[in-house]
């Protein structure tokens, strides 16, 4: 299953790990062992952030997702579900019992 993985790492521990030229490489390690679909790197709420699209299997696998960035920045790390238009088109079903349902 697809997941967006959203990470704020804060400004001071990241500018140190700049100051020490660790900051890249660090990130870089992480993705290496995540081999995410896509990443892009930007600012939210103050601080360095990054989106991460990731696929799962298993719920056992968020510690191996979320751990590093703990670890390694204190960043504050969300796992949010994600879906495709193929997705969403399979999903239609579903949709219209809620509608039905609840609407």
């Amino acid at each position: 299953m697809r997941f967006l993985l959203k990470v704020e790492m804060p400004v001071e521990i990241a500018n140190e790990m700049a100051r020490e030229g660790v900051l890249g490489q660090t990130i870089e390690a992480i993705l290496e062992d995540l081999e995410p679909e896509a990443a892009y790197f930007m600012t939210a709420n103050g601080e360095r952030a990054g989106l991460i699209f990731i696929d799962l299997d298993d719920a056992s696998e968020i510690p191996r997702v979320m751990e590093p960035w703990f670890l390694a920045f204190e960043a504050n790390v969300e796992l949010i579900p994600a879906m495709t238009v193929e997705d969403l088109s399979k999903a239609g079903p579903d949709i219209e019992k809620a509608v039905e349902k609840f609407g």
